[in-house]
């Protein structure tokens, strides 16, 4: 048993091997020997350093040169946030279009992606501006746009934001619209799609056709955007994206609490690492700081948050990033915050993010089939992690 066992591994590794030689570019050499096929309008993509994406917002201000310049040093892929600059700039699409340049003259390289929303109305973007109680009774077209809770019959609303209703081909068409221009007007590189769902709770019955809508929208999203622009679907892995998953550029896996990523989840999103990156898709896989969900980080005030939490996610990232190197794919990406608030983690050192890495020499390894402990070889790192236990130990060569 243990020969055959043997055997079979070392025909694993031969593959991988040759795939690498025949490609003549170890970095783009998938876990089960296939080539990865990149695209002109992706980042740049290195196993130097932990693969990186930043994701973030500020909704007072905008990005100090310093803080530009930190970000800057560690990534070439980032999405400015749904809210970033309103209160300064006025308008969220603005702040996205000061941040491209600050960013853009620091490494023109840079790919920065402009946020919206598929399921909630957030009011931040001139476009956008008069979906909130004060204003959406003035426009009959936009409130034609969103959904009515069925049991009050008034605008549902959902974290302080009403409903989009995917149903509504004309809410598309202006949804598709909308994103265009603020890809454009922003200067962005493509866009990340928040909510897959279509706000699918309100009408279970129609199930079937809300996925059916999403994918037709988020179809005429990437048609308007054009081949040289990203399209970045959050959770488009899930089941209720299968419609959305084929005109995707890349898909976000967000598990953004300890809950979201049991160790069944993490197997299933390093399957979905390697589906996506045989597809030619970019993965970026975003932990949060283990065992700190919303309500504890609620609890605290702004100033003890920024004490606190800091220190506790340096104490939590070397789980957090063994589960990512586990499944971690050619264009795939780690991103690690409590929060998506520019101060949630953006602008936390984390050394351990900065380390050596090098190449993946193989596929992960699960040491018994049906445990939880899994191994990984890189170049200059020794990855172990116990998803059941929830341990983990990289040694760095």
């Amino acid at each position: 048993m243990k020969k055959t066992f043997l055997y079979l591994l070392l025909i694993s590794v031969s593959a991988f091997q040759a795939q690498e030689k025949e490609s003549g570019d170890r970095s783009l050499v998938i876990s089960d020997g296939s080539i990865f096929k990149s695209k002109d309008l992706f980042p740049k993509f290195s196993w130097e350093t932990t693969p990186l994406y930043f994701m973030f917002g500020d909704k007072e201000r905008v990005l100090h040169p310093e803080e530009v310049e930190f970000i800057a040093k560690r990534t070439a892929f980032l999405c400015i946030e749904k809210s970033h600059g309103y209160g300064t700039l006025g308008a969220a699409e603005l702040g996205a279009k000061h941040e491209v340049a600050a960013f853009k003259d620091k490494k023109p390289d840079m790919k920065i992606l402009f946020y919206f929303n598929a399921a909630l109305a957030w009011p931040y973007t001139s476009y956008s501006k008069d979906f909130t109680k004060e204003n959406i009774d003035a426009s009959e077209n936009l409130r034609n746009f969103l959904l009515k809770n069925p049991k009050t019959g008034k605008l549902a609303e959902k974290h302080t934001a009403f409903l989009f209703d995917v149903l509504n081909p004309e809410f598309r068409d202006w949804w598709v619209e909308t994103v265009a221009k603020g890809v454009r007007e922003s200067g962005s590189d493509g866009a990340f799609i928040d909510q897959m769902h279509g706000n699918v709770n309100l009408r279970k019955d129609k199930k079937n056709d809300i996925e059916i809508a999403m994918g037709e929208m988020m179809a005429g999203l990437k048609k308007a955007l054009g081949d040289d622009k990203i399209l970045l679907a959050n959770n488009a892995c899930d089941d209720n994206a299968k419609f959305v998953y084929p005109v995707s550029d890349a898909i976000m896996f967000e598990n953004y609490s300890a809950v979201h990523y049991n160790k069944e989840k993490l197997l299933s999103d390093w399957d979905n690492m390697l589906r996506n990156a045989k597809a030619g898709k970019i993965s970026v896989f975003r932990l949060g700081v283990e065992g700190h969900n919303r309500r504890f980080l609620r609890s605290m005030t702004q100033e003890e948050k920024y004490k606190v939490m800091p220190k506790i996610s340096q104490e939590k990232l070397e789980y957090a990033l063994a589960c990512f190197l586990i499944g971690a794919q050619p264009y795939s990406y780690f991103m690690y915050s409590w929060g998506w608030g520019l101060a949630d983690g953006a602008l936390v050192d984390y050394p351990g993010l900065q380390k050596p890495l090098g190449k993946p020499k193989g596929a992960y390894k699960r040491i018994k089939p049906e445990g939880w402990e899994f191994t990984r070889e890189f170049e200059h790192a020794s990855v172990w992690v116990d998803t059941e236990s929830r341990q983990a130990k990289i040694t760095w060569i």
